[in-house]
């Protein structure tokens, strides 16, 4: 049995027995001192990197293109206050909730998003204001307010909640999610990377068209339980994945406007790069 540290297999045919020991003229390439340093064996490349992982391949049109060539949007929801109701508002709510669902014809995902309140910004602008307030009995009232707004946030957990539903849309079908769902999350976690989605014309002006219907039916059933809605356009969609992949980073360094960004670029330019007088290239 070979050691450890050796391949148990060798590395070509042999034809007979290995000799006993090889001449000191048969030194590798590179060996010496003088000789010519060798080309260093290429590292492997990772293709379970933190990238590969997102299952986001493209957002375009109001519309999140996955990895997997399926279509998602995604659908706001503003709350409804069920404790205030009487109780034929709550049966009313209820009966239309579920004739809701049964007139579903495809499946949606609903996610309510947990997030703590950050009062942070809210604090500084009161003592910005604070700062530039003459009267000193309304110093001291902001001194406490302020106050007690600090200890507030740090005792009590204070949450946002927010609402969205995900429609997705499969150019194969719906058959091909239970055929998806079936592999397991670690089977699409170690699966092999496809390094670029390929969706032909037609196929994304059809999940345009049938994610639009699918959109118009959910926020019709949702305006019949009174519950206000709308479409994430792309912009709030990027907004929405940044703020769940980067909850810290996203409260401290929100996303901007990238209309307003103005900044300059290096591009690349055709031909042989310059070379100086020295010879060397730039």
């Amino acid at each position: 049995m070979p050691p450890n540290n050796q391949f148990p297999f060798p590395s070509g045919p042999t034809a007979g027995p290995a000799p006993a020991a090889v001449p000191a003229a048969s030194a590798p390439v590179g060996s010496g001192p003088g000789a010519p340093q060798g080309t260093a064996p290429a590292l492997p490349k990772n293709a379970h990197t933190t990238q590969n992982s997102l299952q986001l391949s493209e957002i375009r049109d109001n519309i999140v293109i996955m990895a997997d060539g399926t279509f998602r949007a995604v659908i706001a929801c503003k709350s409804i206050n069920f404790d205030l109701m009487s109780a034929r508002e709550r049966e009313g709510v209820e009966f239309s909730y579920q004739n809701f669902l049964n007139s579903l014809n495809h499946p949606i995902q609903i996610l309510i998003r947990s997030q703590r309140v950050d009062i942070g910004p809210y604090i500084d602008r009161l003592v910005e204001i604070r700062r530039k307030q003459d009267n000193m009995l309304l110093n001291v009232l902001m001194d406490d307010y302020i106050n007690f707004i600090d200890v507030l946030s740090q005792e009590a957990n204070i949450m946002d909640k927010s609402f969205f539903i995900a429609i997705p849309y499969y150019p194969l079908g719906d058959l091909s999610n239970l055929k998806d769902q079936a592999k397991g999350f670690f089977g699409k976690l170690l699966a092999k990377p496809n390094a670029i989605t390929k969706i032909d014309t037609a196929t994304y002006e059809k999940a345009k068209t049938e994610i639009k219907n699918r959109v118009d039916s959910v926020t019709s059933g949702l305006f019949q339980l009174g519950v206000q809605s709308v479409q994430l356009n792309t912009k709030e969609l990027g907004e929405l994945y940044y703020n769940v992949y980067n909850p810290d980073t996203a409260v401290r360094e929100p996303l901007g406007n990238f209309d307003d960004v103005t900044a300059t670029f290096v591009k690349k330019g055709t031909g042989q790069p310059p070379v100086n007088p020295q010879g060397a290239t730039i």
